[in-house]
């Protein structure tokens, strides 16, 4: 069980963004997420996006760095992962 991480690669403003996800359950991510100082409203429904010093801040604070694949196939399989269109769980 582990909170993931994938490369900051997504540009928007002006920086690059990443993906932080929980493997086990929402309630690990939120409380992960606060730790780094982010807000709950950042929440995306099964992730929260991250900035490149955001990600180094989860990475300092014990998350897992992993591919992009690795981390949608982790949050599959965890049964974590929001399909498109499906309202943002409230958890």
């Amino acid at each position: 069980m582990a909170i993931l991480v994938d490369e900051a690669r997504w540009p928007w403003r002006g920086r690059r963004w990443a993906h932080l996800v929980s493997d086990e359950s929402y309630d690990e991510l939120h409380r992960f997420a606060a730790l780094i100082g982010k807000r709950r409203a950042a929440f995306q429904g099964d992730h929260y996006d991250v900035d490149e010093t955001e990600r180094e801040l989860a990475l300092q604070a014990g998350a897992v760095a992993v591919n992009s694949r690795e981390l949608v196939a982790r949050l599959r399989a965890a049964g974590l992962r929001k399909p498109r269109g499906v309202p943002s769980p409230r958890r």
